[in-house]
């Protein structure tokens, strides 16, 4: 397999905010610390400070949630390191998505690992730690409930409410016979697994145990205790939502869109089958549609005695995350990495030390018998990101043996209107501006013509562009970018040992696209 690097500003998905990032575009520069490099890790590690007793609680819990599993010495080597205090980790998160759901979310875990294996090499008297965080209290089911694979979509039906990460996989296994043929690995994770979280945790530990890839569950009573400042300093005082509206106002001055917008409070009540958010009342504080109310001093209880029913939304998640982790990078892809952008206030705040964020890698993997397809269209690899009217044209245009463009007749056509403007000027300076209207009415059917010049070259060339468009298709499913669409399994069935090959062929700290292909 071999790897064609694309600059990401060829690539026409990623919002602006996010190639400023890349580009490091000074108006942006001060709404984060360091920028995600291997350099910039030197004195990120300075900035972060990890007690010792949290430390000991985190690998407590990690030993509890991996205890029913077999895990290989690479993780629980990896889980020891963390208890030591020149450990630090690089963490990446996300939904607990069926079948690992989009390819990206592979390639999170791929550049998460790579990426501690870089520092560890450039700082070798430190030890970094992989770890994936599951969105095991994300309530939003619609949005992990299925899969794209071999152009169907696989789908899980059920009842259940809440917290994903707690629902049990009694009613998952009609989705399981619709894919008896997968690789075993998932299969054994869902069928032997209580719930979701647990499914996950056992097939993430199939593809990336051996890499050292620690997975954890925040849905933790121990863990939540540490937040307990915060979770008094938003519910009480709702101290947090100004923070964020003032960074929030100061990126849009700046010229920058945000992604997320800060609630008065940003936690949900979590109990059971419910994730309901809470909202303050003139007596206290209530659950949007729920039935439950709760006086001040019952707030205040709960987050002192049992602050495990309280769960931060996208706001305060990522506060959680650096305050239960001695964290040094996020890495995640670019509409995550541009909303922590809006978040430095809370960080401040806390004197937490900000993280670098670490774009994940992007890809498009091309399968053999669609590289064969295109490499008869005579493209370039490059070509595909043209947009497909642009690939049409640059085809028709490539292959006609004929004039299609109007360059050399339109630029006579607009010299000879320039000398008309002038003779104009001569004659009465204001008949100059009617010349000026009538040249863009002129320049405006000059490319009415052009175009139907193209359109009927194209049709001299229907198969090359039927060819190409085919392939096109294939690889932007429904527009997008495949790596938002397509699942890994697509891939494991031609070549089992694809994940394996993409870990050895992707860089962290490359800010590129990646197009891999098999070649001739």
């Amino acid at each position: 397999m071999e790897t064609k690097k694309i600059p990401l500003e060829d690539v026409s998905y990623f919002s602006s905010t996010f190639h400023a990032y890349i580009s490091q575009n000074e108006k942006l520069k001060p709404f984060y610390r360091n920028y995600a490099s291997v350099e910039s890790a030197g004195e990120q590690m300075e900035k972060k400070q990890f007690p010792a007793d949290r430390r000991s609680t985190l690998c407590q819990v990690l030993r509890e949630q991996y205890a029913d599993m077999e895990v290989p010495e690479s993780v629980s080597g990896k889980i020891s390191l963390l208890e030591k205090d020149n450990c630090y980790t690089v963490v990446t998160g996300h939904q607990l998505n069926l079948f690992t759901g989009p390819l990206y979310v592979i390639l999170k875990m791929i550049t998460t690992i790579n990426a501690c294996e870089e520092l560890k090499k450039a700082y070798p008297d430190k030890e970094f730690v992989p770890v994936y965080w599951m969105a095991s209290e994300d309530h939003d089911f619609e949005e992990i409930n299925h899969f794209h694979f071999n152009g169907s979509t696989y789908k899980w039906d059920t009842d259940q409410s809440g917290a994903v990460g707690r629902f049990t996989l009694d009613d998952i296994k009609p989705l399981l016979a619709k894919v008896a043929a997968f690789p075993p690995l998932f299969l054994k994770a869902y069928q032997g697994a209580k719930t979701l979280s647990e499914a996950v945790r056992h097939y993430m530990n199939s593809l990336f145990g051996d890499y050292g890839l620690v997975v954890l569950d925040a849905d933790d009573r121990r863990l939540k205790k540490m937040f307990t400042e915060v979770m008094r300093d938003d519910i009480l005082n709702n101290s947090i939502q100004p923070l964020v509206d003032n960074t929030s106002e100061r990126l849009d001055s700046a010229g920058f869109k945000t992604q997320v917008n800060a609630r008065q409070i940003n936690f949900f009540y979590l109990e059971d089958d419910l994730r309901l958010r809470i909202e303050n009342t003139d007596s206290g504080f209530t659950l949007v549609d729920g039935d439950r109310d709760f006086s001040r001093e019952e707030m205040e209880t709960i987050i002192s005695d049992t602050p495990e029913k309280l769960s931060p939304n996208v706001i305060l998640r990522p506060v959680y995350e650096e305050m239960i982790l001695p964290n040094l990078a996020y890495c995640g892809g670019p509409s995550e990495l541009i909303y922590w952008l809006q978040l430095t206030a809370i960080f401040e705040k806390y004197d937490l030390a900000f993280p670098m964020l670490l774009p994940r890698n992007f890809a498009m993997i091309i399968p053999q018998h669609l590289e064969r397809k295109w490499n008869k269209t005579r493209c370039s690899l490059n070509d595909l990101f043209l947009g497909k009217h642009d690939l049409h044209n640059k085809i028709a245009m490539r292959d006609s043996q004929r004039q299609v463009e109007l360059n050399g007749q339109k630029q006579a056509i607009e010299k000879a209107f320039e000398e008309i403007r002038e003779q104009a000027l001569s004659i009465d300076p204001t008949m100059s501006q009617h010349v000026e209207a009538q040249w863009a009415r002129t320049e405006n059917r000059l490319d009415i013509i052009q175009k139907k010049f193209i359109r009927a070259e194209k049709r001299h060339h229907e198969d090359t562009l039927r060819q190409a468009e085919d392939v096109f298709d294939q690889l932007f499913p429904g527009g997008g970018l495949q790596e938002r669409h397509d699942n890994i399994i697509n891939f494991m069935q031609t070549d089992p040992d694809i994940v394996k090959k993409l870990k050895e062929m992707l860089s962290p700290f490359d800010y590129r696209f990646n197009v891999i292909h098999y070649g001739e």
